[in-house]
C-alpha cells in the first residue's frame, strides 16, 4: 500500500504533467513558461523542478515511460530480437498503443503533433531513441552486428509508427488503418535479419 506522502507526490506529478500538456496544446510549447505551469498547479518553480528537470520532460515523460522497453523485452525473451519486437509491435497495433501510431484518440493525436512539430521536443525524442538503441545493442551483445541490428529494428518501428500517425492525422481511422498497418509491419520486419 502506498503511503500518504507518496500519493501526494504522485498527485502533484500528475497535476503538473496534465497542466503542462494542456497549456502546451492550447498555446504552444514555446508560448508557455515554467512559471505558467507552476502557477496552474499552485506550486513554486523549485517544486516543479523537483518533479521534472526540464520543460521538455513535462511532455516527454509519457514517452520516457517506455525507455529501454525493447531491450527489456528482448532480454526477457527466448525468441530472436526481431521476432520478439515484431510480435510486440503487432500486439501494440491490436491494442491501439499510442507508441505504434495507430491511435485516433484526439488527445493522443494532439500530443504527438505537439512532439513532432516542436523542435525542442523532437530533439528530446531523438535523444530517447538514441538511448534506446544503445540499450538494445548492449543486450544484443554490444558489437557492431548488435549495433546495426538495434538500429535497424528500432528504425523500422519508428518508421511504421510515423506512417500510422501520418495516416491517422490525415483523417483515416485507426480501425480503417489497422489491416494496412499489420501488412506494413509484416513486410518491414520480414526484411530484417
Amino acid at each position: 500500500m502506498t503511503g500518504l506522502r507518496e500519493r501526494k507526490k504522485q498527485q502533484t506529478y500528475d497535476a503538473l504533467s496534465e497542466a503542462a500538456i494542456g497549456l502546451f496544446l492550447a498555446r504552444g510549447f514555446d508560448e508557455v513558461s515554467v512559471a505558467d505551469i507552476a502557477a496552474a498547479v499552485d506550486v513554486s518553480k523549485p517544486t516543479l523542478f523537483k518533479y521534472f528537470a526540464t520543460k521538455q520532460d513535462l511532455v516527454m515523460h509519457r514517452i520516457a515511460d517506455h525507455r529501454h522497453e525493447a531491450a527489456r523485452l528482448v532480454e526477457a525473451s527466448t525468441e530472436s530480437a526481431i521476432d520478439t519486437l515484431a510480435e510486440h509491435f503487432r500486439t501494440g497495433l491490436k491494442d491501439r498503443q499510442p507508441t505504434t501510431g495507430l491511435n485516433d484518440h484526439p488527445q493522443v493525436l494532439a500530443y504527438y503533433n505537439l512532439v513532432f512539430t516542436t523542435a525542442a521536443l523532437a530533439t528530446r525524442l531523438r535523444e530517447f531513441m538514441d538511448d534506446d538503441e544503445h540499450a538494445l545493442a548492449a543486450v544484443l551483445g554490444g558489437d557492431l552486428s548488435a549495433e546495426l541490428l538495434a538500429a535497424q529494428v528500432l528504425s523500422t518501428q519508428r518508421i511504421l509508427s510515423y506512417r500510422n500517425w501520418r495516416a491517422i492525422s490525415g483523417g483515416q481511422s485507426a480501425t480503417d488503418r489497422y489491416e494496412t498497418a499489420l501488412g506494413e509491419a509484416a513486410s518491414a520486419f520480414s526484411r530484417l535479419g
